[in-house]
């Protein structure tokens, strides 16, 4: 255990499962103190468990992050309890599925309460926290807000502003110490993405198109989030890094 977070604290929207789960458990193993959120008790109750059996040292939080004062008292509450807040993980999300055509303005807004309006809250809140002794945040974006997807427009649009949004927050936060970088995701084996992938053909088709021919894990996701999150990115700020196995590399659609 090299601890590269040791002495700090950690606050991860949607823990509970899934990247959010697995980027905590990464991070107690580096030493921080996490608190990780999200909209239901049980699920983050397993993995404040998982983490306290491994020594490590972690809180939950019920807070739902497309609701303003929960998600912004939450934050603040973790920081005044542990004196601090060092490194913001905005990992939850939200999405619709259906047709331009179909979509309802209520699904479309349904997409962006939890990715944008949630990074924003929690980016604005984790600025003024940071701001005497500097932080890391990482928000997590997606493959769709890089390159269109049909069915998905709504998502798509939402994370397209998560990774613009981040910039702006980077260069905004550089002078005080503050760095905002985003994690870009393609498929990733987690609970929002198993009824596909536990379809054969579904997930036969969508390793086509990644060229390492497989779908990315959790963990895998973590310690990309560790390095932008620690010390070991230290003059990297307003950065998007993908981690989808080369996906949005190729311009191909499927391979033989």
């Amino acid at each position: 255990m090299r601890e590269s977070l040791q002495g700090k604290v950690a606050f991860i929207t949607g823990g509970g499962s899934g990247i959010g789960a697995a980027t905590a458990e990464r991070f107690a193993k580096e030493g921080a103190q996490v608190v990780i959120c999200g909209r239901r008790a049980e699920p983050l109750a397993e993995v404040v468990d998982r983490i306290k059996a491994a020594g490590g040292k972690a809180e939950a939080m019920v807070a739902d992050v497309s609701c303003e004062a929960e998600f912004v008292g939450a934050l603040e509450g973790a920081a005044d309890r542990f004196g601090q807040l060092d490194i913001l993980v905005n990992n939850a999300m939200a999405f619709t599925w259906g047709s331009i055509e179909e979509m309802s303005t209520a699904d479309w807004h349904a997409n962006f309460t939890t990715s944008v309006d949630g990074t924003f809250w929690g980016t604005r809140t984790a600025i003024k926290l940071m701001k005497a002794n500097g932080g890391s945040i990482v928000n997590l974006a997606s493959i769709c807000g890089e390159l269109g997807t049909p069915w998905m427009s709504g998502y798509s649009a939402a994370k397209a502003a998560v990774i613009n949004f981040s910039r702006a927050a980077a260069a905004e936060g550089a002078a005080d110490g503050i760095r905002v970088n985003v994690v870009i995701p393609a498929v990733v084996e987690t609970p929002a993405t198993q009824g596909m992938l536990d379809d054969e053909n579904s997930r036969r088709s969508t390793e086509k198109l990644i060229p390492m021919g497989r779908v990315g894990q959790p963990d895998e996701l973590a310690s990309a989030i560790l390095f932008l999150a620690s010390n070991e990115s230290s003059y990297i700020t307003g950065a998007t890094l993908p981690v989808d196995g080369g996906r949005s590399a190729v311009l191909i659609t499927a391979m033989d």
